[in-house]
């Protein structure tokens, strides 16, 4: 497959997306917002006996960093699982344990933000843990049978009993004044997915990827407990606290959360190796991608394109922008972009039509894409892409992630700084030429493959050069031409 340089989602419902009517949170006027600062001096104090017995710890960041450096002096203990009762639930039983609205954290405060959690059950076995820390202390958040609205009774008592939780969703009102988003998710090992304003859930984010597509077999680190800042009124920014924990690695991870267009989570980690770990992701992303029109479909399909993501997008380290489109390859496939101190990456949903798709329930033209921006040199390494064979767009088939040249060594501290954005396109890049279109076929009246790709905005055509190479095969011929309805040039290539 071949790589280009610019110049200088699927079918299925999310777990996270919104829930009916009834079971949104926070639907609240500006005058109910003001209100409510007569409310929660009443509620306040209600809480405030409630929580008596629920002892309240002094907490800081460090917290976290002690805690996982102490972890990783001893061996990995697997998180507690959710009886077997939760976990034989099936996709539509599941979906049905909603959280209740006045049940959200914070829904009844005059703070933008709430926090609603998810039921363990189905796929999310793993029981965390969620505190809550306001005015320098942390607290165990504690749930009734009532917490949730289940299906069963039953359901709903067995929640309660086991007390702990499978993730949770930060509310923010991203669209409009009067009601509250969800817009970010915990749930699932480490995986967090976003949202910015006008988007719709597709790709995510993880805190950390080890051996991705090795022969051994991949290790997927857990956030096992979280510690959820409480923001004044005042503030548009919320701050979050993970443990992560898996059987080779720690760690503790910082999330400075700032929803809006596009919404952005500056990231801080501290990670504390058990053993020698040669291959280590940083920045992980995991999309889909089936078909688009440079890798068509090999089933009939009326949709033009399916996917959550259409390229990798690199900037490297010394600013030239590679554009690299997915594909659903029939073997595994692995790509490496070799790079020092990159300025970011990305997995990128380009195309912003419906056209583009054809897809009313999925929507794919609302997807986010996934920006990496290190902040601070992160030395040699690799961009790493992975992509899968699949037959589903159920199935996330997508990896993207920064493989440290040296990777991470057992009992050396190790620590590394990013943010993390879910724009539409690479931010900044209205600035320079960017891949509009890519697409393959055969050259006519032949037997020649031929990729065609189309980039905009790139100015004067015979002030250009084309260079171009391939890792399967040989280039015959290369053709470049005008391309007015780009403002641009079209690029052909016939190998």
């Amino acid at each position: 497959m071949a790589s280009f340089t610019d110049g200088p989602t699927r079918r299925r419902r999310s777990m996270s997306s919104p829930p009916d009517a009834a079971d949104r949170p926070c639907l609240r006027s500006r005058a109910a917002r003001l209100a409510g600062v007569l409310l929660c001096l009443v509620i306040g104090a209600a809480d405030s006996a409630a929580q008596e017995n629920i002892q309240a710890e002094p907490f800081s960041r460090q917290v976290v960093v002690d805690t996982a450096r102490s972890l990783a002096s001893r061996p990995f203990e697997p998180l507690p699982q959710a009886p077997e009762r939760l976990r034989a639930l099936d996709y539509s039983q599941y979906r049905q344990i909603n959280f209740q609205q006045d049940a959200a954290v914070w829904g009844n405060s005059p703070t933008a933000f709430s926090i609603q959690l998810f039921a363990p059950g189905f796929l999310y076995h793993d029981l965390v843990d969620i505190d809550v820390v306001e005015n320098g202390r942390s607290r165990s958040l504690e749930i009734g049978a009532d917490s949730f609205r289940v299906p069963e009774p039953e359901i709903g008592q067995l929640i309660a009993e086991v007390g702990r939780y499978a993730g949770m969703r930060l509310h923010y009102p991203l669209n409009r004044e009067d009601y509250a988003d969800e817009f970010l998710v915990f749930q699932g090992a480490s995986f967090l997915r976003g949202v910015s304003a006008g988007q719709l859930y597709g790709l995510s984010a993880r805190g950390l990827a080890i051996d991705v597509a090795e022969a051994t077999g991949e290790e997927h680190p857990i956030f096992r407990h979280f510690w959820v800042e409480r923001p004044s009124s005042s503030q548009h920014a919320m701050v979050v606290h993970a443990l992560l924990d898996s059987p080779r690695i720690t760690g503790a991870y910082r999330f400075g959360i700032y929803p809006g267009a596009p919404t952005r989570v500056d990231v801080d980690a501290t990670l504390f190796p058990r053993e020698n770990l040669p291959h280590v992701g940083l920045g992980p992303l995991t999309s889909m991608f089936m078909h688009g029109p440079a890798d068509p479909s090999d089933t009939p399909d009326y949709r033009p394109a399916v996917h959550d993501s259409h390229g990798l997008a690199i900037e490297r380290g010394n600013g030239e922008h590679v554009w690299r489109p997915l594909m659903n390859p029939k073997t595994l496939q692995v790509s490496a972009f070799i790079d020092e101190n990159p300025r970011g990456f990305g997995l990128i949903q380009r195309d912003r039509e419906f056209a583009d798709y054809e897809d009313l329930e999925a929507r794919y033209d609302r997807r986010p894409s996934a920006w990496v921006k290190p902040l601070g040199d992160w030395g040699r390494g690799e961009v790493r892409l992975v992509e899968i064979p699949s037959d589903s767009e159920a199935n996330d088939n997508v990896v993207a992630y920064w493989r440290p040249e040296r990777g991470l060594k057992a009992g050396e501290e190790f620590q590394f700084s990013y943010r993390l954005t879910w724009p539409d396109d690479v931010p900044g890049l209205r600035r320079i030429s960017r891949v509009a279109r890519s697409a393959g076929g055969l050259k006519l009246f032949s037997e020649q493959k031929e990729v065609m790709i189309d980039w905009s905005d790139t100015g004067p055509v015979d002030e250009l050069s084309l260079e171009a190479s391939v890792n399967v095969g040989r280039i015959v011929e290369t053709n470049l031409q005008e391309n007015a309805f780009v403002d641009g040039a079209r690029a052909f290539v016939f190998f």
